[in-house]
């Protein structure tokens, strides 16, 4: 294929930040269509990226534009029945973080894409920044990771969760943080976790002690009305050890000596956020796995996985 056509369902703020810049850099991929009931943000999207099709109703797009993949940004609770009809006109698909409101939602999705033979990608774009790509390879050239810490802070007060209590903190979003200590433990064995409403009338403080396989330990920290923004990771084996704020830098201390200090803008060669944050990187991924016909890394099968965890976690706090 000499470009990658892609089409569009959303034209909201996220999609505008992360998603059309980073495909509008890459010769090998054309937005061919976009597809939003708002009009004044589908023809102001359309007009920037120089994208000739416009639409307000998927099903139409799908069935009249020849496209090789979707990118379906929408809210998780009216996700589902796009994703559905993506799949089943054979459209290899992206969408954002969470996959769905439920795991058995991305498990469903999961078999469908399986089953029409299309490749899937979920937005845990944490696993393509990077800085922390560069400092988890640097730990496991000393040894494996056998512990880890994840931890996400925000503020959010608002009288109900994500869209209006339509889905929770954690799955919604600190699901980023379950996501990296599975992507560096491996799968999970035993949860134990404690959850907490904070100064609000729902969960907002998500804190869980992970076994993983071959008895590597992982720590998940969230707490949704601290005084600020906070999203780090440890990273840790034998006699060495990472912290590790994409948004900043990383430390690196081997076997009690002064540390190897690296900042996210040098590794990345960018201050540029969809590059340092690893929005391009994600994006670049599933390009190129479409191209070369695989399984993209972060596919609805293993999103299922981490869903399920987010599950696990969930379960294990009501049996304190």
């Amino acid at each position: 294929m000499a470009k990658i056509k892609v089409g569009f369902v959303g034209a909201g703020t996220h999609a505008n930040l992360v998603h059309y810049p980073s495909l509008a850099l890459m010769d090998d991929v054309e937005i061919v269509a976009i597809c939003d009931i708002n009009k004044e943000r589908l023809y102001s999207t359309a007009e920037k990226y120089n994208v000739k099709k416009t639409y307000t109703d998927y099903r139409r797009m799908f069935e009249k534009e020849n496209l090789d993949a979707v990118y379906i940004i929408m809210p998780p609770h009216i996700l589902y029945d796009i994703v559905v009809e993506a799949i089943e006109n054979g459209l290899n698909v992206f969408i954002e973080k969470p996959p769905g409101v439920t795991s058995y939602q991305t498990y469903s999705l999961s078999r469908m894409a399986k089953r029409e033979g299309v490749h899937t990608m979920v937005g845990f774009n944490r696993r393509f920044i990077p800085l922390i790509r560069t400092v988890k390879e640097a730990v496991e050239r000393e040894g494996e990771i056998v512990y880890c810490t994840s931890t996400f802070y925000k503020f959010y007060k608002a009288d109900y969760g994500y869209y209006n209590g339509a889905i929770d903190i954690l799955t919604c979003d600190a699901i980023h943080a379950v996501d990296m200590l599975r992507w560096i433990c491996g799968e999970p064995k035993k949860v134990a976790s404690i959850i907490k409403g904070f100064g609000v009338e729902y969960p907002n403080s998500f804190n869980a002690l992970i076994e993983f396989e071959k008895g590597k330990v992982g720590f998940l920290r969230t707490f949704w009305v601290a005084g600020s923004r906070l999203h780090t990771f440890e990273f840790h084996t034998i006699g060495i050890s990472a912290y590790v704020d994409p948004d900043d830098k990383a430390s690196i201390f081997y076997n009690n000596k002064p540390p190897v200090v690296i900042t996210t803008f040098e590794v990345a060669g960018s201050r540029d956020r969809i590059f340092y944050y690893g929005f391009y990187n994600e994006n670049r991924h599933f390009i190129e796995s479409i191209k070369n016909d695989e399984e993209p890394l972060t596919n609805f099968h293993d999103a299922y996985k981490t869903m399920k965890l987010v599950d696990d976690i969930r379960i294990a706090g009501l049996n304190i």
